[in-house]
């Protein structure tokens, strides 16, 4: 898997991380990977509801002790 770009949003509580990964992914080409790496426990239910709202594609997502590692496909 060649992750594109990676953002870091640890200690950062909601809306701040998708916040982050939207202009993150507004910079990206199709097709290629965002990881984003946060502490807020919220954010795997948001990650989740932001991909089906922005037609981006959520690959995996995993909890790393304290740390959430979301993968997401620029559409």
């Amino acid at each position: 898997m060649h992750i594109s770009k990676e953002v870091d949003a640890r200690g950062l509580n909601c809306p701040l991380p998708i916040l982050k990964a939207k202009k993150a992914l507004a910079d990206m080409e199709s097709g290629q990977l965002l990881k984003v790496v946060a502490t807020d426990t919220g954010s795997l239910r948001d990650f989740k509801a932001f991909a089906k709202q922005t037609g981006n594609e959520l690959i995996d997502q995993q909890t790393v002790g304290p740390e959430f590692v979301h993968i997401l496909r620029r559409r």
